[in-house]
């Protein structure tokens, strides 16, 4: 039996009604809380809905489905054989300190990523409970819609009877962001101390947020890791690309009320299928260097390219941590080979876009055009070069620090050559040795876990609205932390890469 005041932390009032949650593995937890209407139905393909209130006390001890994708890459943070799915999936979780707050507490919600087209916040990598426990905060994950449902644009086919909404998967998180800020108080979280963290299309999705005008205000920080900082595209490449989907799908793209209909009616699986089929098999060939489910520059919630924005000073001016791998490409052109990493690729993404760039980058990079050598051009090309160019403009207008993870345990290195994408996630959520990624500690264990004792120490002094621990980042020095067995500050590293890659942003 839990202790009655214990049992009354439990129970928490929200705007839709009262949650019950839990104590499990010495933290309290609240899931599948609904934050938004179920985008089914007439809502499909729209912004999300104030949530519908429920009566009575709604156990809050299970994850709620994460958002429809295809089966089968569980390995990739997505959807495993048996994980339920569904397009009613806009929920959200809270952990929170096994003790109520003497004051409120720090606030960090993570974004998941997965190239804007796989994973969800159920499982036990994204519980944050490690986090909880050793810094003292709230955490909050969350599902947003992903793939064809959150990150096509059908935009060009919206009509007065069936309207169609741009970029509904950052809408989701946006009206996610604006729940926290209405209701994490009674769960004992800080609504003026929110820092917003995410990973690959997560972490692109933040910097998203930060040039969003409708998410000033609804968080004051912002973590960055590995960010898909190249993935958003202006509206007519991404009216191609619907209308090859919608080809595909055997619809008139030329009869808008058809592909209103069609799109409306057409069952969730049948959507998902085709759209994987033709972005994901298809599409590193047919669309080099374009990551086909992604954020679209609408004019409207997103008025800007993000780097663009940077660049410019436009991004809300808030306190910024942004990093990378030191072979981001590696894992990627291993599992679901979506980057620009073998030749072919790279030479028809400079050739429809700039290409005496290619006459710049290539004998940058020792070796090309070998494997590895294309492994890391397409890496640093969606990942670091971007980066970079972000950490410079956002420096003029807000504290910025940099950091490159370079730690790899030998297994790693064996296997990938280095350290490389999604390797920090283990390290921030204390993970180390365990799942997965945590078999690339063996032998390594105790190493592991002093990288990742630092690591996550920086970010949660970030998120107490400290320093994470180095020195900002400026264009005059640009310091940058490098995180390994021991770790240090560097002034410009690779800088011979960052003056080839200049200001190039591949396809628009």
């Amino acid at each position: 039996m839990l202790a009655m005041d214990q049992a009354d932390t439990l129970r928490v009032r929200t705007e839709g009604g009262d949650v019950l949650g839990m104590v499990e593995d010495g933290v309290r937890a609240w899931r599948g809380i609904p934050y938004a209407a179920p985008p089914v139905g007439e809502l499909r393909f729209r912004a999300p809905r104030p949530v519908v209130p429920w009566r009575g006390i709604r156990a809050a001890h299970e994850f709620g489905p994460i958002p429809m994708q295809p089966r089968g890459f569980e390995h990739m943070g997505g959807a495993g054989d048996t994980t339920p799915i569904s397009e009613d999936c806009l929920t959200l979780n809270i952990t929170a300190p096994l003790a109520p707050a003497r004051a409120p507490r720090p606030v960090v919600v993570w974004l998941y990523g997965g190239a804007f087209a796989l994973g969800g916040s159920r499982g036990p990598l994204y519980r944050g409970d490690r986090i909880v426990k050793d810094g003292d905060v709230i955490f909050v994950s969350l599902n947003y819609r992903i793939g064809v449902f959150g990150f096509s644009d059908f935009n060009a086919w919206s009509m007065p009877a069936r309207p169609l909404d741009s970029n509904v998967g950052l809408r989701d998180q946006v009206a996610a962001l604006a729940w926290v800020k209405r209701n994490i108080a009674a769960f004992g979280g800080d609504p003026a101390n929110v820092t917003l963290a995410g990973h690959s299309a997560g972490a692109m999705s933040v910097l998203c947020l930060m040039c969003a005008p409708v998410a000033a205000g609804l968080f004051h920080r912002a973590f960055v890791m590995s960010p898909a900082a190249q993935c958003a595209y202006g509206p007519q490449r991404h009216a191609g690309l619907a209308r090859d989907l919608l080809t595909a799908l055997q619809i008139d793209h030329k009869d808008k009320a058809a592909v209103g209909r069609a799109l409306h009616d057409l069952p969730a699986d049948r959507l998902v299928e085709a759209s994987f089929r033709l972005f994901f098999d298809k599409g590193p060939d047919a669309y080099p260097g374009v990551l086909a489910t992604s954020p679209v520059i609408d004019g409207d919630f997103l008025p800007w390219h993000p780097v663009d924005a940077f660049r410019q000073g436009r991004a809300h001016p808030i306190p910024l941590v942004i990093g990378t791998m030191a072979r981001e490409g590696a894992i990627l052109d291993k599992g679901l080979p979506l980057l620009p990493s073998r030749v072919n690729r790279l030479d028809a993404m400079f050739q429809a876009t700039d290409p005496a760039v290619r006459g710049r980058v290539a004998p940058a990079y020792c070796g090309y055009p070998s494997r590895r050598s294309a492994v890391d051009m397409g890496g640093d090309f969606i990942f670091w070069a971007p980066s970079v160019l972000i950490a410079e403009g956002h420096a003029d207008v807000a504290d910025t620090w940099m950091y490159r993870i370079d730690y790899a345990t030998p297994l790693a290195r064996l296997m990938f050559g280095g350290a490389t994408h999604a390797l920090d996630l283990p390290l921030l959520f204390g993970t180390t040795g365990e799942g997965d990624l945590g078999r690339l500690d063996l032998f390594r264990r105790q190493t592991s876990k002093r990288v990742s004792q630092r690591f996550q120490g920086a970010f949660l002094n970030f998120a107490d609205g400290m320093s994470p621990g180095w020195p900002t980042y400026d264009a005059d020095t640009r310091l940058t932390r490098i995180i390994d067995t021991a770790d240090r500050e560097e002034g410009d590293p690779r800088a011979a890469l960052r003056v080839a890659w200049g200001d190039y942003r591949g396809p628009q």
